[in-house]
């Protein structure tokens, strides 16, 4: 088969697809194609063609466009520029249309779930909100985000998207080529650098401890380690998990994947000091941390590991309920199958890839457990990422 890269055609654009980018047909074969909206036609350059079936390429020129396309607040979020943002070329409407319909086309193929999906919008509007960034350096020491599915570094001079006191806190600097910058800004507006070079993080600025505020407690944790990066995400999560786990006085909740400790501190408050809580968390900071910010309740036990070597090897009490927040990957059917086998009346689920919590979803019913509810919150503007909340109960 000819490789297309490179190539241009005009296309009809089709439904949007997980990962940013919407599907279009040309000669028998799909084509990926980023920065387009579906229904619109466009020229396409092929930008990746590794064979088979399908190719990658790039809306270079709308021809007709949908009435939602906008002009991008960023300079950078166009073919070529920064892989970092997919629907900055969308109204803030319709980028919550396209990634409800993305989170209910994957339930409904990957789980054979067909329920409405409403993806509801977080408060500060589509711009400032990022608190926490990864970026590269370029061989002449420039901070920069990467181009799509390309390890070349695309300079910035700011970022629409990040909070005042991240990107522009390291732009315009030099920094060592190759390197990596992880900035954070926490919740007492102070910013937090580190220049990764290889294996060592070197601290540029900050005192490497984030103090973050949700859920009516104040969290200690390492600068950069895990937390949400959309200022109000956390609190909207803890609020939505508490009211779906529903905890009895004196009861057994687990957390899985449990971070810092976030969710577990929800759930004490529901167990109560007779109950019990078991917070599971595999990356040794995180498990620290949250033995330090969840000190004060001793209904709280932190394991640290990964889940499903806890799960197996650990004498767990039964829980009523389960909480998880897994990776981007999902729980997997081995975890899965040890929290029904554990045969709580409830499990919340949050996810941030709406494929792996479709899988889970599947393998979940196939152990009793049924879909009853969802949310998703648009936590990420302007990207494709969502997050959502699942609420399956035992039938």
């Amino acid at each position: 088969m000819t490789d297309w890269t490179g190539r241009r055609f005009e296309v009809e654009v089709g439904p949007v697809a997980h990962g940013g980018h919407c599907v279009a047909r040309a000669e028998g074969r799909v084509v990926f194609v980023r920065h387009a909206l579906p229904g619109e036609r466009v020229v396409v350059a092929v930008t990746e063609d590794r064979g088979g079936s399908f190719c990658r390429g790039d809306a270079v020129e709308v021809l007709a466009a949908h009435a939602a396309r906008v002009d991008p607040p960023c300079p950078l979020a166009v073919p070529g520029g920064c892989g970092g943002c997919d629907w900055q070329h969308a109204s803030g409407a319709e980028q919550r249309a396209l990634k409800g319909f993305v989170v209910a086309e994957q339930l409904r193929r990957l789980a054979g779930v067909d329920i409405p999906v409403e993806v509801e919008e977080l408060p500060g509007g589509l711009l400032g909100w990022r608190t926490r960034a990864r970026l590269a350096v370029d061989p002449e020491g420039r901070a920069g985000f990467h181009a799509h599915r390309s390890h070349r570094v695309v300079p910035v001079p700011d970022c629409p998207i990040a909070a005042p006191g991240t990107v522009d806190a390291v732009a315009g600097r030099r920094w060592t080529p190759g390197a990596e910058l992880e900035v954070t800004l926490d919740a007492l507006a102070h910013t937090h650098i580190s220049e990764v070079r290889g294996r060592k993080a070197h601290r540029v600025a900050g005192t490497g401890v984030a103090v973050e505020r949700a859920a009516r407690r104040e969290w200690r944790l390492s600068a950069h380690g895990f937390w949400q990066v959309h200022p109000d995400a956390a609190d909207v999560l803890a609020e939505v998990v508490g009211q779906w786990a529903a905890a009895a006085p004196g009861g057994c909740a687990w957390d899985l994947y449990a971070g810092v400790g976030l969710f577990a501190a929800v759930l004490s408050d529901q167990v109560g000091p007779q109950g019990t809580v078991l917070a599971v968390e595999s990356v040794r900071s995180a498990a620290q941390d949250a033995a330090d910010n969840l000190a004060d309740l001793p209904q709280v036990r932190v394991f640290r590991g990964r889940v499903e070597h806890v799960l197996a090897a650990a004498d767990l009490p039964a829980p009523d309920v389960v909480v998880l927040d897994p990776p981007r990957k999902g729980a997997g059917r081995e975890v899965v199958e040890a929290i029904a086998k554990s045969s709580p009346a409830r499990v919340v689920y949050v996810a941030c890839d709406p494929a792996a919590l479709a899988r889970d979803v599947t393998t979940f019913a196939e152990s009793g457990y049924q879909l009853t509810h969802l949310r998703a919150f648009d936590a990420f503007p302007m990207t494709h990422h969502i997050e959502c909340v699942a609420l399956l109960a035992s039938h």
